[in-house]
C-alpha cells in the first residue's frame, strides 16, 4: 500500500513539472504582452520597453524564467501580479477558496440528487422512473451551463420575486448572505452534474442487476433495503467515488460561466481576467493550483478505494 503511494506521488511530482513547463511556455507563445499596454503612449520606445521588460525579468531566457519561477514556487513564493502589485499566492488563494465552495456544494447537489434519481432508474429499467430520468438527464446534459444560469435569473425573479445578490459575501462575513449569493450558481452546475450523475448511476446499477449474485440475492427473498444497499451499492462504491472525482475536477475547472455571470470572485474569473491583461504571474499561480488540485484529488480517490475495499488495500 505504502509503495503504491510513493509510485503514486513520484508520478504526481512528474506530471506537475511537465504540466507547468507546457503552460509556461504556452503562456509566452500568445501574441502580445502586458508591456506596451502599461507604456501607453511611450509605447515603441525601445528604452522604456528594454528597462520595463528587465523589470519584470521577461528579458531573459524561458528556460532562464522558468528555473527562476520553478524555484520561487519551491520556496512558497508564487511571484508578485503585474497588475495589482499584491502577491500571487494571496490572490489566487482567496480566488480558490470561493471556487472550492462552489465546487463542493456543487458535488454535494449532483450527489444528492443524482445518485437516487440514477439508482430509481437503474433498478426497474424500461419502468417509469427510468424513463423520466432519462428525460431528466436528456435536458440537464443538453443545456448550456450560462443559459440555465440565465433561466435560473429570470424565473426567480418572475416567479418568486426574488433577485439575488449579484455579489459574494464571504461566509465568515454573513452565511445567509453567503448562501443567498452562491445558491442559483450552484443550482446552474448542478442541475448539469446531477444529470450526468444520474446517468453514471443509472448505467452502473443496471448493470448490476443482472448480475447473478443480485438476483440470487432476489430469489431468496431477501429485503429491497438490503439487496440495494448491501448487494448494489456497496458493489457500485468504487466507480461512484471515481465519478465524484472527476465531476468535482471538472466543476473546478470550468466554472470561469458561471462565476463570470453571477459575480462571482473565484478561480476562473481570475483566470479569465489574467489571461485578458496577460498577467503571467497570476495566470502561472492559477493554472499551478488547477493542477496540483487535480492530482490531489486523484490521490484521495486512491485512497478512497483502498478504504472502500480491502481487496485493493491488500494490493
Amino acid at each position: 500500500m505504502i509503495e503504491a503511494l510513493l509510485r503514486r506521488l513520484g508520478a504526481a511530482l512528474v506530471t506537475l513539472v511537465l504540466a507547468t513547463g507546457v503552460v509556461f511556455l504556452v503562456i509566452r507563445a500568445v501574441p502580445g504582452d502586458i508591456i506596451g499596454e502599461m507604456l501607453g503612449q511611450s509605447a515603441g520606445d525601445p528604452a522604456s520597453e528594454a528597462a520595463l521588460r528587465a523589470f519584470f525579468g521577461l528579458d531573459r531566457p524561458l528556460v532562464t524564467q522558468y528555473l527562476t519561477w520553478a524555484g520561487d514556487v519551491l520556496r512558497g513564493d508564487l511571484g508578485t501580479s503585474m497588475r495589482q502589485g499584491l502577491p500571487v499566492l494571496g490572490i489566487v488563494l482567496d480566488a480558490f477558496l470561493v471556487t472550492l465552495e462552489i465546487g463542493l456544494a456543487t458535488l454535494l447537489v449532483s450527489i444528492l440528487v443524482g445518485v437516487p434519481l440514477g439508482l430509481a432508474a437503474g433498478v426497474r429499467p424500461g419502468g417509469v422512473a427510468d424513463m423520466m430520468v432519462e428525460g431528466f438527464t436528456l435536458l440537464g446534459l443538453s443545456a448550456p451551463v450560462f443559459w440555465t444560469g440565465m433561466v435560473l435569473l429570470i424565473l426567480a425573479d418572475s416567479w418568486l420575486g426574488w433577485s439575488p445578490p449579484l455579489i459574494y459575501t464571504p461566509p465568515s462575513v454573513s452565511l445567509a448572505d453567503n448562501l443567498e449569493g452562491i445558491a442559483l450558481p450552484v443550482l446552474a452546475l448542478g442541475f448539469l452534474q446531477a444529470a450526468a450523475y444520474a446517468q453514471f448511476t443509472r448505467q452502473q446499477s443496471a448493470a448490476l442487476m443482472r448480475q447473478d449474485f443480485v438476483r440470487a440475492a432476489r430469489a431468496r427473498g431477501l429485503p429491497a433495503r438490503v439487496v440495494y444497499g448491501r448487494h448494489l451499492l456497496r458493489n457500485i462504491a468504487i466507480p461512484l467515488v471515481t465519478y465524484a472525482g472527476l465531476i468535482l475536477v471538472q466543476i473546478l475547472g470550468g466554472v470561469v460561466v458561471v462565476e463570470t455571470l453571477f459575480g462571482i470572485p473565484g478561480l476562473g474569473r481570475t483566470l479569465l481576467a489574467a489571461i485578458q491583461g496577460r498577467d503571467y504571474p497570476v495566470l502561472q499561480g492559477a493554472l499551478l493550483l488547477t493542477v496540483v488540485v487535480a492530482l490531489l484529488v486523484n490521490l484521495v480517490i486512491d485512497l478512497t478505494y483502498a478504504l472502500i475495499d480491502p481487496r485493493v488495500r491488500g494490493a
